[in-house]
């Protein structure tokens, strides 16, 4: 049975096909427009999908904590739906070329490197836990996702490209964050030479 932890972590994993879809599938449900600049609907809609699942990150790590509800299935399917989420919005935004191929290996790269160092330091008995850097990480990322999705919606109405500087900054912290596990934890890759 599961618990509502797992419950809300499997939500993230099943709203990763729809944000998908809704990116890559040509719906014609129309434009939305704020000052002169438009964007189109289904967009928004992957947007708000995209932001719903991600909000969920935090929430089911919060209830399976205060509820004394943290499982092994928890543990494992929790990253697993966040590189789900981030993969597949990244995977699409290069498909609608909105981002370079580069950018997306070297943030997927990140996520699969600090992976493999958890694996690692698991099979010693030990816990990495998410760092600050890697939490800041996380919300630079969903904010640039979530300005790639919109096309910089509505701030390019005034000339300002709030995804490209969003998107440098979660390029920047993502680098830097992978470099501070690795740095931090050198430890059990020194142990597992």
């Amino acid at each position: 049975m599961l618990n509502l932890a797992n419950k809300i972590t499997l939500t993230r994993i099943i709203l990763v096909p729809i944000v998908m879809l809704f990116l890559l599938v040509s719906f014609d449900f129309g434009r939305i427009s704020i000052f002169g600049v438009s964007t189109a609907l289904n967009e928004i809609i992957a947007a708000l999908v995209f932001i719903l699942a991600a909000s969920t990150d935090g929430l089911d790590g919060y209830i399976a904590r205060k509820k004394k509800m943290v499982t092994n299935l928890g543990k494992f399917l929790d990253p697993l739906a966040d590189k789900l989420l981030i993969s597949a919005a990244l995977i699409s935004l290069v498909e609608m070329g909105r981002l370079e191929a580069y950018v997306a290996v070297i943030i997927i790269s990140r996520e699969f490197a600090v992976t493999g160092l958890r694996l690692v330091a698991a099979a010693d008995g030990h816990v990495i836990s998410a760092s600050k850097l890697g939490k800041l990480k996380t919300v630079a990322q969903i904010v640039a996702i979530v300005l790639l999705i919109l096309n910089n919606f509505p701030f390019n109405h005034i000339g300002i490209p709030l995804d490209q500087i969003s998107l440098f900054v979660a390029v920047i912290v993502t680098i830097v964050s992978g470099i501070d596990y690795f740095y931090k934890n050198r430890q059990v890759i020194i142990k597992k030479s």
